[in-house]
């Protein structure tokens, strides 16, 4: 099992953010970082089965949280 994904993070040209999985089919979006993480976290649980889901780490070059 991996231990963690890893989210690339860009601002979205309609406003807000953007992060899309490392090597994962998982993409998400939200209008601030804050529900980014929130939104990221919520897509890993429901990519993998219970028990078997990695940690989020968002990775981007304004991100102040890792």
């Amino acid at each position: 099992m991996q231990d963690e994904i890893i989210f690339v993070v860009e601002k979205s040209p309609e406003g807000g953010y953007e992060a899309c999985a490392v090597g994962h089919s998982i993409y998400t979006y939200a209008d601030t970082l804050g529900e980014l993480q929130v939104m990221a976290e919520g897509a890993v649980r429901c990519h993998f089965e219970e028990g078997e889901q990695p940690s989020c780490c968002l990775a981007g070059e304004s991100i102040a949280f890792v």
